[in-house]
């Protein structure tokens, strides 16, 4: 049994692509083929991978991001699908059982979702993080794995936001106050 598991998080066509909604454009598109490598490692390696992709309401008055930003992942919409590749790798081992799919309606991963249980039920340790936007779901996500005991490691080629000072924070925040590592290139 692995100690380590995969979360991509919120890599989809709203947080990368030119038109997304709330794009990080460039910067998340750049990622691509790290992610998409990270994640083919992982499954080939039989360790558990988890896709937690943020899922909204159309105007739903009553989610705080609504005040927050505009409208983006709303369910039902292209705008929430995969972005690119990824998808393409999440359609192809989407029935293996350590793949692993999930809707999240706050920043962390971890919020009104399975993951923990998942987590704790396969003595996953180690969270390697990917995905969008770097000071937001993925430092959020990182602080409330931090908080239940996981050892946190983000991949620096995997993550990205629209707010490059924030990128910078998030990383060193990862490592100064979460006793976390961030590491280069799309190795495991």
């Amino acid at each position: 049994m692995s100690y380590r598991a995969l979360l991509n998080i919120d890599y989809t066509h709203d947080f990368v692509a030119d038109d997304g909604k709330l794009s990080c454009a460039a910067p998340g598109q750049a990622l691509e083929d790290s992610i998409v490598a990270l994640t083919e490692s992982f499954i080939q390696a039989g360790d558990d991978v988890f896709f937690a992709i943020d899922a909204h309401e159309e105007n739903d008055p009553y989610h705080p991001e609504s005040k927050l930003f505009p409208p983006h992942n709303i369910i039902g919409t292209p705008g929430r699908a995969l972005y690119g590749k990824l998808a393409e790798v999440y359609d192809r081992h989407r029935d293996k059982p350590q793949v692993h799919y999930f809707d999240k309606t706050r920043y962390s991963a971890f919020v009104g979702t399975p993951l923990e249980t998942k987590l704790r039920e396969r003595g996953i340790t180690e969270l390697h993080l990917v995905g969008v936007c770097t000071d937001i779901c993925i430092l959020h996500t990182a602080i409330d794995a931090y908080n239940k005991g996981f050892d946190i490691v983000v991949h620096e080629q995997g993550v990205a936001s629209f707010n490059q000072p924030g990128h910078a924070f998030a990383l060193e925040h990862v490592v100064s106050i979460l006793g976390g590592r961030v590491v280069e290139g799309s190795h495991a």
